[in-house]
Parts: structure tokens; C-alpha cells; sequence
């Protein structure tokens, strides 16, 4: 009875190996002629069996599902996660499954740049993790993936893939080789095609350099993200953690400066932004930030005086320019009102005309940066600000002329 009893169990064994095995050439069939929904069935039809199947079965039936459920290039994002996934069970250096993964990955690349392109960010999020997971080397697909999330407002995606850039200690520094064009133009070009054009003699001056980190802007997303959601003691984890590593760079100087100005602590705000000051004296946002924190603050001289220091470096910055101008008009208000309050006496009539000219002197300091606006940034609010203040010091022809900017 005993022999016949393992004779049995055998029998069994053998048989249900034997289905399976006609269930999997049923299903590389399928997807060999492209019948993917077929195929799709029968990997449902499968799944019950996996658990009984020897190794090599195992990888043919994850072979052939992944295949079936990337449908060569064709099928949604949520069934390329799957053949994402099934190709992770792969077990050992399969051949064919390496030369799969390629295949889902170029196609995967396509998908996700062209969801990417046409603005469906949440979909070009889902196709760069997925590019990330067949091709983990490649922590570059990980970071778009944070990009596009963080596009679609989707921060808690967003700071799933920011955590995990972070925890690869992800730079995304890289060599970029470049060289000049018969035109004169610089262009970033592969290596091999920039030293063939140098060959050819199509480009000349070719060298090489390193591109600018990305870390500053992964931990600036991570440290947004978390004060957003109103997780402090995180955010505040996140910027210790990057300024020890990195107690100099500016950028994360502006990042925890800008953690700290929004819970309120204003003297560490300007104690940090100071110091990347110093490191970095020729910035001019640096300058523009503390001009504004000084205007909130209430000391318009300070503001006034770090708004001048920053045109002088960036002369075109349509904020400082604009924020500039408001800082200057500022007191109009209040000398429109001593004006309204005073009487009909000689004393008062004197009075009046000081305080007139006095806002005249502000409507002309103010005009030169309000013109810098309309010529680089044509704003209808600007420009009416500027045709009103034309008005009042008797400049009716430019009045006249700037109204044809209003878009």
C-alpha cells in the first residue's frame, strides 16, 4: 500500500507538471502571435499553479507573462508595472529576459517622454518608476519620476521618489562633453558623436565638464514638501542631515533660510541668508530675499538699499524692479493724505505745494523702473500704473505710447 501510495502521489505530480507545462507553450503561443488578451488569461489561469512549479518552469511562465502584459509597447501603464514586477522574479541571468527588460525599457522611455511632453505628468511619474525599476543603475529615471509627480501636484508621490534619490545619496552629477559648431554655437553632444564631428571638422574647441548637483534641489523639494504638510520636525531633519554633509552650499543656506523665515524665526532667516552671502557675494536673489525680509521687517531704507545692490548685479530682474518701484511709491499714501488735511491758509497753500513736488520726486524715481518692466515684461497692471503716473508729472506723449504695449 505504501509503494502504491507514493506511486499515486508521483503520478499526480508528474500530471499536474505535465498541464502546466502545456498551459505555458499555450501561453508563449499566445504572445508569439501577439494575442495578448489570450495570453493575459492564461497568466490568470496560472497564477494558481505557480507555487508548484520547479524554477526553470517558473522562469519561462514570468518570461512569458511580462511579455504579455508589456504587449509589445502597447498596453496601459498599469499593466507595464505588471511586467515590470513579474520580470523581478526572475531568477539567475536569464539571456532572454535581460533582452526583454531592454525591450521594456526603450519602449518604457518612449512612453514616458511622450506622456511627459503632452503634460499627463502623472502618467510620465509612473513611467519613469517603472524605467527605474527594470533599470535600477539608472537613478536618473527615479529623479524625472520626482519631477513629473511634483509637476502634477502629486507631493505625496513626490516625496516617495525624493526619499528614495536621497537615500541613493543621488547627485546627478555627470560628464557633459561639448564643442563648437561652424555657426559658432555650443552644443552638448554624446562623446563619440562629438569627437566624429571634431574629426570631420564640423565642430572645433571640444572639452568636457562636469554638470551642476542636483542634491540642493532634492533636499530644497524634500524640506517643501514636509513643511507643507505641516511635518516640521521632518523637514527640519531633512535640512540638518544636508547641511552637515554640505555645511557650504549656498543653496541649502536659501533653503533652510527659507524654512526657518516661514516658521517665523526672521533673525535666523537673515543670519543664514547673510551667510550665503558671504559665500556667494555676487547673487543676486540672496540680495533680493533680504531686501524683502528687511521691507516686511519695516526698514525700507535696508530693503531699498539690498534691492539697489541686486540691480546693480542683475539689472534686468523683473521682481526686484517691480518690488523696487512699490517700495518707492510707498509713501504716496501718506502724503495724499497730509495734502487732503490741510487748510486754505498761505502757511497750508505752501504746505501743499512741498507736498507736491515731494510726490512728484517719487513719481520720477519711480517711472525709470517701471519702464525696465514694460520693456522686458509687458504686464497690463504695470503699464496702467505707468500711464497714471505719466499723467500726473505732465508726460502725456509717453502716456500716449505706452498704452499700444497693453497685451
Amino acid at each position: 500500500m505504501k509503494k502504491q501510495l507514493i506511486l499515486a502521489i508521483a503520478l499526480l505530480v508528474s500530471v499536474g507538471s505535465f498541464a502546466q507545462k502545456k498551459e505555458i507553450k499555450a501561453l508563449e503561443k499566445a504572445v508569439k502571435n501577439n494575442n495578448y488578451a489570450e495570453a493575459k488569461t492564461l497568466v490568470s489561469q496560472l497564477e494558481s499553479m505557480e507555487g508548484s512549479m520547479d524554477d526553470k518552469l517558473k522562469d519561462k511562465y514570468y518570461l512569458a507573462s511580462a511579455s504579455a502584459y508589456f504587449a509589445n509597447g502597447a498596453a496601459s501603464y498599469e499593466d507595464i508595472s505588471k511586467a515590470v514586477e513579474t520580470l523581478e522574479k526572475l531568477s539567475g541571468n536569464s539571456v532572454a529576459g535581460e533582452n526583454l527588460k531592454q525591450t521594456i525599457e526603450n519602449g518604457l522611455l518612449t512612453k514616458a517622454n511622450d506622456s511627459y511632453t503632452s503634460k499627463d505628468f502623472s502618467n510620465a511619474a509612473i513611467g519613469f518608476e517603472n524605467l527605474y525599476n527594470v533599470n535600477k543603475t539608472d537613478p536618473s529615471y527615479l529623479y524625472y519620476a520626482a519631477v513629473s509627480a511634483l509637476t502634477a501636484q502629486d507631493m505625496d508621490q513626490a516625496l516617495k521618489y525624493y526619499l528614495m534619490l536621497d537615500d541613493l545619496n543621488y547627485t546627478g552629477v555627470e560628464t557633459e562633453y561639448f564643442a563648437t559648431n561652424l555657426e559658432g554655437k555650443e552644443e552638448v553632444l554624446d562623446k563619440n558623436v562629438r569627437d566624429n564631428y571634431v574629426r570631420l571638422k564640423t565642430h572645433t574647441n571640444p572639452g568636457e565638464r562636469l554638470t551642476e548637483s542636483r542634491e540642493g534641489e532634492i533636499t530644497k523639494n524634500i524640506v517643501i514638501i514636509y513643511t507643507n504638510k505641516g511635518e516640521t520636525e521632518k523637514a527640519l531633519a531633512a535640512m540638518k542631515k544636508a547641511r552637515d554633509a554640505n555645511p557650504n552650499d549656498s543653496n541649502l543656506l536659501v533653503t533652510e533660510a527659507n524654512l526657518q523665515y516661514k516658521l517665523g524665526n526672521t533673525a535666523k532667516y537673515e543670519e543664514l541668508i547673510s551667510q550665503a552671502l558671504t559665500n556667494d557675494p555676487n547673487n543676486s536673489e540672496l540680495l533680493y530675499n533680504l531686501a524683502v525680509l528687511a521691507n516686511d521687517s519695516g526698514n525700507s531704507e535696508k530693503a531699498k538699499t539690498y534691492y539697489s545692490k541686486s540691480l546693480e548685479l542683475d539689472p534686468t530682474n523683473v521682481n526686484t524692479l517691480t518690488n523696487l518701484a512699490v517700495l518707492i511709491l510707498a509713501d504716496e499714501q501718506s502724503i495724499i493724505d497730509q495734502m487732503n488735511n490741510l487748510g486754505t491758509s498761505a502757511a497750508d497753500n505752501r504746505k501743499y505745494d512741498e507736498l507736491k513736488e515731494k510726490r512728484l520726486a517719487l513719481y520720477n524715481e519711480a517711472i525709470p523702473y517701471l519702464e525696465k518692466v514694460v520693456d522686458i515684461a509687458p504686464d497690463n497692471k504695470i503699464i496702467d500704473t505707468l500711464v497714471s503716473i505719466y499723467g500726473a508729472v505732465g508726460q502725456d506723449a509717453k502716456a500716449k505710447a505706452i498704452k499700444e504695449k497693453k497685451i
